[in-house]
């Protein structure tokens, strides 16, 4: 059951930016010993994600694996990588950067939405917003500004 949802929201329109924070939210749950999915809008997206997980921080190394065409990942991957909520496996943490609620979205504790400025995906961030709030869950929202830490 979800116990939190927290919105990170940038200050400015940036895709590269979006996926350089769910980097780091990976890399974080990873340090913490919990397992986490990362949910791409397209498989291409996903495997955009998989070789930037490989460069984003010079000193970080980050196991993952790749859910491609319904293909599972290494299981033994704490780090998983999608674009298909259907077949996200179980985790810790969601990270969400689609511009839709993820189906089973239930199944996580924790879910982090991304969110750059780029109108149409402010709009979208908040419907979710309002559908996890409706959901009554406690939603907090995170400012990052250049250079800001996730």
């Amino acid at each position: 059951m979800t116990e939190r949802v927290d919105f990170y929201v940038l200050d400015r329109e940036d895709a590269r930016q979006r996926m350089i924070v769910a980097c780091r939210l990976a890399e974080k749950a990873y340090l913490r010993d919990l397992r986490a999915v990362l949910l791409a809008d397209t498989a291409g997206d996903a495997e955009a994600l998989d070789a930037l997980l490989w460069t984003f921080a010079d000193p970080s190394f980050v196991p993952h694996g790749l859910v491609v065409d319904g293909a599972a990942a290494d299981p033994a991957a704490p780090v998983q990588l999608t674009a298909d909520a259907a077949r996200a496996p179980a985790a810790d943490v969601l990270v969400n950067l689609c511009d839709r609620v993820p189906e089973g979205f239930e199944r996580y504790a924790r879910i982090a939405e991304i969110v750059d400025a780029e109108p149409g995906r402010r709009e979208r961030a908040r419907a979710r917003y309002k559908t996890y709030r409706d959901h009554s869950l406690v939603v907090e929202t995170h400012r990052l500004h250049d250079g800001t830490e996730p």
